[in-house]
């Protein structure tokens, strides 16, 4: 966080008489994803709440585009980033511990704000492609997602499950998620990850650029990952929700975080939270995978690492968290 002393003049400039100086503005980053996917516009959408009352706080944000999840712990772990938007299944490893960053070193400092939307471990493939199942991609040419992002270590972790390596398949791309949809029309591989809220843009331009599936895993896979781990929950996309899918597709979820760390201000994490859940309407509004946020699953779902004491508060006084809860 950066701030910017700003000096105001009366009549005669800053060399002579002048009114009090005006607020330090603090500049506040929050790391997002790829601009195709739902964590950069959520990002901005929050950052246009927060911007619509910086004459209140002073306090002006920007969304950053990055690599995903994990690429945004490690800013964050860093100090290159104020705020995070991350997967909630990382937001638990990476407070305990994982070998995915930092060594496996917990990452202490990390704090929970809110939960945002769900997101469903989605598999897409081609209709030609034969393959009806998440089995079905052994042999195949797979988009497994680019290095840093959240979609890439949940399949990675659903693979150690599976005992499945990078030789399971014919070919493995790493595309990111912003390419992956027209290089699966395009026939540069049979199937392709995404870690994503419904309904998704890259999901519809997969299924109406060219024909493509939905695939879902079966109970087996799902257990792997959900009955084994408490940071999964079963999930389903509903039918009907993209062209050529009329079909319930069975998977598993987790949610969209946003995190800080501990250092991180009192007044700027409440000015930030305030910003959110008091015009939450018009954060729903910003995308139909937001319609469904609601401030109690906000404050209560998802949430691994401690809540960052100013939110805390903040929750305490809206009546949202119990007051004898730690």
């Amino acid at each position: 966080m950066r701030a910017l002393s700003l000096c105001v003049a009366v009549s005669i400039g800053c060399g002579g008489l002048t009114s009090p100086p005006a607020q330090a503005e603090d500049f506040i980053t929050i790391g997002t994803g790829s601009v195709s996917g739902l964590y950069y516009p959520l990002g901005t959408a929050i950052c246009r709440l927060v911007n619509k009352d910086r004459r209140r706080h002073g306090i002006r944000c920007t969304a950053d585009e990055t690599a995903g999840s994990l690429d945004n712990l490690r800013a964050l772990r860093d100090g290159g980033l104020d705020f995070a938007i991350v997967q909630s299944d990382w937001q638990a490893r990476a407070y305990a511990g994982t070998p995915h960053l930092a060594n496996g070193v917990p990452f202490g400092d990390l704090r929970a704000l809110v939960s945002l939307h769900s997101e469903v471990f989605t598999v897409v493939a081609r209709a030609d492609a034969d393959i009806a199942s998440f089995s079905d991609l052994r042999g195949k040419r797979v988009n497994i997602g680019n290095p840093g992002s959240g979609q890439r270590a949940t399949m990675e972790v659903l693979m150690t499950a599976l005992r499945w390596g990078a030789d399971s398949f014919s070919e493995v791309h790493e595309l990111p998620a912003e390419a992956q949809s027209e290089a699966l029309c395009a026939g540069a591989f049979d199937a392709m990850i995404f870690a994503v809220g419904h309904p998704s843009a890259s999901v519809e331009e997969a299924t109406t650029a060219c024909d493509s599936v939905l695939v879902p895993l079966d109970e087996t896979q799902i257990r792997a990952t959900v009955v084994e781990s408490d940071v999964y929950e079963f999930a389903e996309i509903p039918g009907n929700l993209y062209r050529g899918n009329p079909d319930p597709v069975q998977s598993f979820g987790f949610a969209a975080t946003l995190v800080t760390t501990r250092r991180q201000s009192l007044r700027v994490v409440n000015s930030l939270v305030r910003s959110i859940m008091s015009d939450l309407d018009s954060l729903k509004r910003a995308h139909p995978a937001f319609a469904s946020l609601d401030e109690l699953q906000m404050v209560e779902a998802y949430q691994t690492a401690p809540l960052h004491r100013a939110a805390r508060a903040y929750f305490r006084s809206e009546g949202l968290l119990e007051r004898s809860s730690p």
